[in-house]
């Protein structure tokens, strides 16, 4: 049938998205800590697809037994799937289901790992986004899509700008605190700018994450109706090119030059903003969400690492965190059906739900088995130090 095949096909395009995690995080970063980043992702969607098998699926996705705020569910079942469609609304299987909402719950994770790059020690992450992804995103995601007490209250979020961007952009934040810098980053009072080593693994991560999210916000219509897809899929791409060249301008004029890296991040944050309302916001609209995520990237940016002092080295925070409220409080801004309140309770919700089980989860782990590598070997980098070898032996490592 073509609804379950749109399901899977958009399932697939989602898993793209961690290459594009992959390569853009690469890029962004230094070469001597290239293998310790691709690990972390290789295992971030393994883990989250396990997990989501284990316990995830069924407790974001409890049924007619939910009290609307918690009910841990156990592994997904063994059924016929040809006879196991969803006739109410779209024809698709359990398991294509399941495939589909399993791609996105490794997607929270995968965002905290770009802001605790070059200095997180590996086997503490991966006990951490084990957890996130394994227990706090399904808690979480159920209390909207799974029927939960935000649903009932009128918030909305179509494709995830709270249930997953904001999720992992303040999960994130609560980490990066709780790590502190990069070594080198705050010297003497002075910013240095750490580089990233390959602008072409950025840019293609960031067409790989663009072309990805046809699938995250296209497939989130949960059929293959034409009229509904062909509306997300251009009020996606309106919004990430909007939020691209608001982000160029901004930066350009501000910095007396243009900057790849935040033109670059700019698609990303229109593509984070539109994500909440991509079904039921107008092209125009959009245009303004996208514009608007462009700017809160600039400005959130040199909040994060100028004021706040945070160490973010992806910008994976004010991507994913700052835009994906805005996205969510710009639903009830732009669709006459949704409150710009219950919009902004809602995201403040899952945000500080997110934040504060980072904090604690992280914080116990930084307690006991610690999260951060010694600064002398830091230096040397992480794929020498966690993983014995580098990823480009023919090339002198970067400091």
């Amino acid at each position: 049938m073509v609804d379950n095949l749109w399901i899977l096909i958009s399932a697939l395009l989602v898993f793209i998205m961690h290459l594009g995690f992959s390569t853009l995080e690469v890029g962004l970063t230094r070469q001597k800590n290239t293998i310790n980043v691709l690990f972390k992702n290789m295992f971030i969607i393994s883990a989250g697809l396990i997990t989501y098998a284990l316990i995830g699926f069924n407790t974001m996705y409890p049924g007619d037994s939910f009290n609307n705020i918690l009910s841990i569910g156990g592994p997904i079942g063994f059924v016929d799937a040809s006879k196991n469609l969803t006739h109410a609304y779209a024809d698709y299987t359990y398991y294509s289901d399941f495939l589909f909402q399993a791609m996105f719950a490794a997607t929270g994770a995968t965002i905290v790992s770009g802001a605790v790059a070059e200095r997180v020690k590996l086997s503490s992450f991966l006990l951490f986004a084990t957890l996130l992804v394994g227990l706090a995103y399904p808690i979480a995601g159920a209390w909207k899509w799974g029927g939960g007490f935000l649903d009932d209250m009128g918030f909305y979020d179509f494709a995830g700008s709270s249930v997953v961007h904001a999720f992992g952009g303040f999960a994130a934040l609560a980490c990066a605190w709780l790590l502190g810098p990069r070594a080198d980053k705050y010297t003497n009072g002075k910013i240095n700018t750490l580089s990233g080593h390959s602008m072409p693994l950025v840019a293609i991560g960031v067409f790989l994450l663009w072309f990805g999210w046809y699938g995250f916000n296209g497939g989130s219509v949960l059929s293959a109706d034409p009229a509904a897809v062909s509306l997300v899929f251009v009020t996606t791409s309106l919004s990430a090119a909007c939020g691209i060249l608001s982000a160029m301008f901004i930066s350009w004029f501000m910095n007396k030059k243009p900057d790849y890296i935040i033109t670059a991040n700019g698609a990303l944050a229109g593509l984070v903003g539109i994500t909440a309302g991509a079904d039921v916001v107008s092209i125009w609209a959009a245009c303004v969400i996208g514009l608007i995520s462009g700017i809160l990237l600039v400005f959130g940016s040199n909040l994060i690492e100028r004021i706040l002092k945070i160490d973010d080295p992806v910008g994976a925070i004010t991507v994913h965190g700052i835009c994906g409220i805005w996205g969510t409080v710009a639903v009830g801004i732009f669709s006459a059906e949704h409150s710009v309140l219950t919009q902004l309770i809602g995201t403040t919700i899952i945000s500080v739900f997110a934040f504060t089980f980072s904090l604690l989860v992280f914080g116990a782990i930084k307690k006991t088995l610690g999260i951060r590598i010694n600064g002398k070997l830091e230096q040397q980098g992480l794929d020498l130090l966690e993983h014995g070898y580098e990823a480009y032996p023919d090339f002198k490592t970067s400091s």
